[in-house]
């Protein structure tokens, strides 16, 4: 189980999203809409944890705009290990700087995040699918491919951890 500080998009760009997550349904590939009884927005992810208090969360970052508005722009499709597969952003300085301050302020009131979130190590994505069977890899890289650009702006954030039923905004 996890739980994480999330960034979601505007709601133009989050639809575009929500289209090519239909689109890897129909091609057979589980998408982000399928788990948690579709409870997933599209979103960037800042900070992941094994478990987060969404209240100690809101208290680190007192005075920190989480959500400010930044502007975010999709221009490339990849693949983690296991076949996790993203849209990623150009990794602007003010996404990994704002990146990094929460990060910051998270390990400051100790809150580790997962070693994969560290600033350095962070890879601004938004995941299409957490895990693409072998056979429809190229097919799904090809749909997210043809998705993009896609240029987003910040307009919420929240604390969620979908295992433990919580989602709690945070500015």
């Amino acid at each position: 189980m996890v739980a994480s500080v999330e960034m979601y998009l505007d709601e133009r760009s989050s639809r575009r999203i929500r289209v090519l997550w239909d689109q890897l349904e129909e091609l057979g590939v589980q998408s982000l809409r399928t788990p948690h009884d579709g409870r997933h927005r599209p979103h960037v992810t800042l900070a992941v944890a094994r478990q987060l208090d969404p209240h100690a969360v809101a208290e680190a970052l007192a005075g920190v705009r989480v959500a400010e508005p930044l502007r975010i722009n999709f221009q490339y499709a990849g693949v983690f290990v296991g076949r996790v597969v993203f849209l990623g952003p150009a990794p602007t300085p003010e996404l990994v700087a704002h990146q990094a301050h929460v990060h910051g302020l998270l390990t400051a009131a100790g809150m580790a995040s997962l070693p994969l979130y560290t600033p350095g190590e962070w890879i601004p994505h938004s995941t299409v699918s957490m895990r693409v069977p072998r056979p429809l890899l190229t097919e799904a890289l090809r749909r997210c491919l043809e998705s993009l650009p896609i240029e987003a702006t910040v307009t919420r954030a929240a604390v969620a951890d979908y295992a433990r039923d919580i989602f709690h905004e945070i500015p």
